[in-house]
């Protein structure tokens, strides 16, 4: 039902640099053959081919840096979190208000910049979830909608969630926020291998716009993962 914030910023750096290490090997390869051709005009065609191909492999070993020296992601962070005058617990609080005797499932502070939203799910009691869209400027509710997708199985795990969850959202964010100073950018329940319940809560700091990600125990508010995103 709840699945963590995907990451393919990771993925494309990894290829840019795979891409880097073939042009300069193959800046390398050039530089030796033309330099072996033992007279003035060679050495000069062997410096200036092997200066453009490492011009072109340190070029190319970076496509996702922009002139500001942010990565892309938290470029998008930079544009939307100041946007947001809605805080995540005010967008929780029109969430829940929206599904009578619903709790918190997650939230997650969606772009683009000029319409920024918080995308909610609450659930009741028996695991009955709904999706509630929030205004992240107005603060205003959307009309929840029910989740379709949801079999029996689905709601006894969420129903069973709620019920072992005595942490609240609240306490977990603060608990984050208490080691990293920052925006809180989302919270959302899941539960460990061992089917313990946990709340994942993103903070951003807004002075690099990196994002750490908490796995807090639902049970004990313990910190049971930390893991800072400087893509």
């Amino acid at each position: 039902m709840v699945t963590k914030s995907d990451d393919f910023a990771s993925q494309r750096t990894s290829r840019a640099v795979s891409r880097g290490t073939v042009l300069l090997t193959a800046a390398a390869a050039a530089g030796a053959l033309l330099t072996g051709c033992g007279n003035d005009a060679g050495g000069d065609a062997a410096q200036t081919g092997a200066a453009e191909a490492a011009r072109i492999a340190a070029t190319s070993s970076s496509p996702s840096a922009s002139p500001s020296g942010l990565t892309d992601d938290q470029t998008e962070r930079k544009e939307v979190i100041p946007k947001a005058k809605t805080g995540w617990e005010q967008a929780l609080r029109a969430a829940v208000a929206a599904v009578p005797k619903s709790e918190l499932v997650s939230i997650k502070l969606k772009g683009p910049a000029d319409r920024p939203r918080w995308k909610t799910e609450v659930a009741t009691s028996d695991g009955a979830a709904s999706t509630v869209r929030v205004d992240a400027v107005t603060g205003k509710a959307g009309k929840a909608r029910a989740e379709t997708d949801q079999d029996d199985d689905d709601k006894r795990d969420m129903a069973d969630w709620l019920k072992k969850a005595t942490v609240t959202p609240q306490q977990a964010a603060q608990t984050a926020t208490d080691k990293t100073k920052g925006t809180v950018t989302a919270v959302e329940l899941d539960d460990t291998d061992a089917g313990t319940p946990i709340w994942s809560v993103d903070v951003v700091s807004t002075d690099d716009w990196n994002k750490t990600t908490y796995d807090i125990d639902a049970t004990d508010r313990k910190v049971l993962r930390e893991h800072v995103d400087r893509d």
